[in-house]
């Protein structure tokens, strides 16, 4: 009897560590079945916002016990502070800008990104300027032209930020990057004042020197990374709001 019982034992512990995985299996095709039945529904929105979902759905659940993930493979989109959706204001303005690097083929000089206040094109120093002046090179003045064209339709404030590497500067001119970086921005504003006629109430220049690198300076390549102008498109600028009631 004490033989029958134990087999009887061992058939239930069988029975009960076969049902585990197939729990598991189950709640891996339940999770497999939700995630296609989102996409499905997501599949008339902009790709950006189906990123978004796919981001969060995956942070949100995991198939495997103990709460344990899998480990993070290659980024499928670089993260961002907030996705642009395809259709807005923003994402065609960023869209005529990018077109700009292809037409004066300036590739390695024009990069555009999103940030928390919103778009940023960064401009590479000698995109518009001759090495440590401040006057903007001729060669400059087409590109700007196009970007205050573009600048002049939207109603977004716009900032103006010079910046440089860590090289000193000590000219009768320039005592310090301080005085390079703000001297370009200034006349990059005076720029679209004066060829756009854009409202000056939009508008503010800004010199960092050489203290917001974007990469380290200890190498030529890196230096000139960090000798750019950045435009930047401020989506949600409280300053703006204020212009708007006063007006």
């Amino acid at each position: 009897m004490k033989k029958k019982h134990r087999k009887s034992g061992s058939k239930n512990s069988e029975e009960s560590s076969g049902s585990g995985w197939e729990v598991i299996y189950t709640g891996f095709v339940l999770i497999l079945l939700c995630f296609f039945i989102m996409l499905s529904a997501f599949s008339t929105m902009e790709q950006a916002k189906v990123m978004q979902f796919v981001e969060s759905f995956a942070s949100a659940m995991t198939i495997l016990p103990w709460g344990a993930k899998l480990d993070s493979g290659t980024v499928v989109m670089p993260k961002s502070a907030d996705l642009v959706d395809a259709r807005s204001a923003l994402a065609k303005i960023m869209e005529e800008l990018n077109l700009l690097s292809n037409m004066f083929d300036l590739k390695d000089d024009i990069n555009l990104s999103i940030s928390k206040e919103g778009l940023v094109m960064r401009l590479s120093d000698h995109a518009l300027f001759d090495s440590g002046i401040a006057t903007l090179s001729p060669q400059g003045l087409p590109l700007l032209e196009k970007i205050g064209t573009i600048i002049a339709r939207t109603s977004y404030f716009i900032r103006i930020e010079g910046h440089t590497d860590n090289l000193p500067i000590h000219t009768e001119l320039f005592p310090s990057n301080w005085d390079l970086s703000t001297a370009r921005a200034v006349n990059v504003l005076r720029y679209f004042l004066q060829s756009h006629h854009i409202d000056a109430q939009r508008l503010a220049a800004v010199g960092f020197g050489e203290f917001q690198p974007l990469a380290p300076n200890d190498m030529p390549a890196n230096r000139a990374k960090n000798r750019r102008v950045e435009i930047i498109f401020i989506s949600n600028d409280p300053q703006q709001k204020k212009i708007e009631e006063i007006s």
